[in-house]
């Protein structure tokens, strides 16, 4: 989407007060794209093409480009705005019922109707499906969808959310055709039928083939003819080598802070460029609370006094990252320094004894943390070891790091066989609450076994429900504290994004934003 073409962003309380969000601006539609393809590579992997079983990074990357939601972001922004929808809106002032009108004339890329009997079979199937990888735990406040019309879907919700406007234009609100999907299963053809700016034209292990879609109408402008997307599972080394080689256009997701250094160092003949954008990723160490060691009080206030996040920052991340303070990032409404104001930003050894004092522990404290190599982020075990050293070299720990595949780690988290273990965070949306709720909710993602009244009996239910988002600071600000004070969590990092293009590619600043969503088509190549 072109900047000029921009719809103008609009506060949810101003949508409750008219009651329908209506959008603005151009459309593109029956155009093969302009331009040559574009190849980029990456080390993540797309673990779904079922927009009913994807929630990662890789994935949403596919959905986004595929498929078509009823809001979408635009490029900058962090309110949702209208796409496959010519208006939606909140119909009652709690924050319960929220009603969207179609545009006219929508397909899918097979040429099928997009209805919204399309709408009502996708999130239907997503809460039947219910799959235990994919996005249906953001929906749990929804009902039901009711279609008055072909070109009306009506969503019910069980409780109030002001929210749910980011959560449907995610993409985790993917529409898919009705006729193309099985209501009471997950495609396993890694095809993918959607109405997005771009259509998949085949996919395998080692990559993804994308071409622009003659039947999209919406606010995208495709600057190209199309992108493969090659998969490098995790060999930085090889992706590295394909840029240098020429193989790829772009690098993205998956280079070490060592590679970015090197290669914004490169003199111009090798026609590299770095492009840095802003990312709300963050990463925490998480703590099971049932933990014989971990679940100590003691234990994890010792360990927010020792850990030196700008020795982190500087050592194994080359300042590719931010020191985190807070669960909600720096540039997220509602964030605070809760961290900060209650651990301070040096490390402290004799206000980690005296914690480990207070709880009554002696003698060092024997502690395992658990990694996994790449999912989230390449120094992932490089950075724990940092941890380990850090909290050793207080002379308070015996601490060492063990490394697991990523199936493995997520199957022994839910068994609880973990003290302290590494989580990262890609947003689904830009708010507040996506820093939380999944967190600290009922039936969280952290397996932590962590639960506070407050938070999950008022805080939450009370700022979801509320349509002025800057109103919910205090709110979030209070939840911030409570987690600093009862330590479920530490916060790390926050990242920056990074991509690495040749020369004569542009467009990536309009795909590094905040809101998570990568554009390919605002990729251009000269020729």
């Amino acid at each position: 989407m072109n900047l000029r073409n921009q719809w103008p962003v609009l506060p949810l309380a101003a949508v409750l007060a008219s009651g329908l969000l209506t959008g603005c601006g151009s459309e593109s539609g029956d155009s093969g794209g302009t331009g040559s393809s574009v190849v980029m590579g990456m080390s993540d992997d797309v673990l779904a093409t079922d927009p009913a079983a994807g929630y990662d990074p890789g994935s949403w990357l596919l959905f986004n480009n595929v498929f078509q939601s009823l809001l979408s972001f635009p490029k900058g922004s962090t309110e949702p705005q209208p796409e496959l929808a010519k208006q939606c809106g909140f119909t009652d002032t709690r924050a319960m019922v929220y009603k969207c009108e179609l545009k006219d004339g929508l397909k899918f890329s097979n040429g099928d109707d997009l209805t919204s009997e399309d709408v009502k079979f996708t999130f239907d199937r997503m809460l039947k499906i219910a799959d235990p990888a994919g996005p249906a735990l953001m929906f749990p406040m929804l009902d039901k969808v009711e279609t008055p019309d072909a070109k009306t879907a009506v969503f019910h919700l069980k409780v109030p959310d002001a929210t749910f406007p980011s959560k449907i234009a995610s993409g985790a609100g993917s529409i898919v055709d009705h006729r193309q999907y099985d209501a009471n299963a997950l495609r396993t053809d890694h095809q993918a039928i959607g109405s997005g700016p771009y259509k998949l034209d085949s996919f395998d292990k080692d990559q993804a083939v994308f071409s622009v879609n003659g039947n999209y109408k919406g606010s995208a402008k495709p600057n190209n003819s199309g992108v493969t997307l090659k998969f490098f599972h995790g060999d930085r080394t090889a992706l590295k080598e394909a840029l240098l080689d020429g193989d790829i256009d772009i690098a993205y997701r998956g280079l070490t802070a060592t590679d970015i250094t090197q290669l914004d160092q490169q003199d111009d003949s090798k026609g590299i460029d770095v492009i840095e954008g802003t990312s709300a990723e963050v990463q925490h160490l998480v703590f099971n609370m049932k933990d014989p060691v971990a679940g100590k009080l003691g234990v994890r206030k010792a360990m927010a006094y020792l850990i030196d996040r700008d020795a982190l920052i500087k050592d194994v991340y080359q300042g590719t990252a931010t020191p985190l303070y807070s669960i909600v990032p720096a540039g997220v409404a509602g964030h605070n320094t809760a961290f900060f104001d209650t651990y301070g930003a040096r490390p402290s050894q004799a206000k980690a004894a005296a914690a480990l004092r207070a709880d009554d522990i002696t003698g060092k404290v024997k502690l395992t943390l658990w990694s996994t190599p790449s999912r989230y982020g390449p120094a992932t075990d490089e950075e724990l070891k940092a941890i380990a050293e850090q909290l050793n070299a207080s002379g308070l720990f015996d601490a060492d790091v063990k490394s697991v595949a990523f199936d493995q780690y997520e199957k022994d988290i839910a068994a609880g066989k973990y003290g302290v273990y590494v989580k990262g965070w890609v947003p689904d949306y830009p708010d507040a609450d996506n820093f939380t709720a999944p967190f600290f909710g009922k039936g969280n993602v952290l397996n932590n076994h962590y639960d506070n009244r407050t938070i999950t009996g008022t805080l939450l239910p009370g700022t979801a429900a509320q349509s002025d988002r800057a109103a919910t600071d205090k709110d979030f600000g209070r939840l911030q504290n409570i987690v600093a004070d009862e330590l479920p969590v530490l916060p790390v990092w926050q990242a920056k994004q990074y991509a690495v293009v040749r020369d004569g590619v542009y467009g990536l600043e309009y795909c590094l934003d905040s809101s998570t969503v990568f554009r390919f088509w605002e990729l251009s190549k000269s020729s």
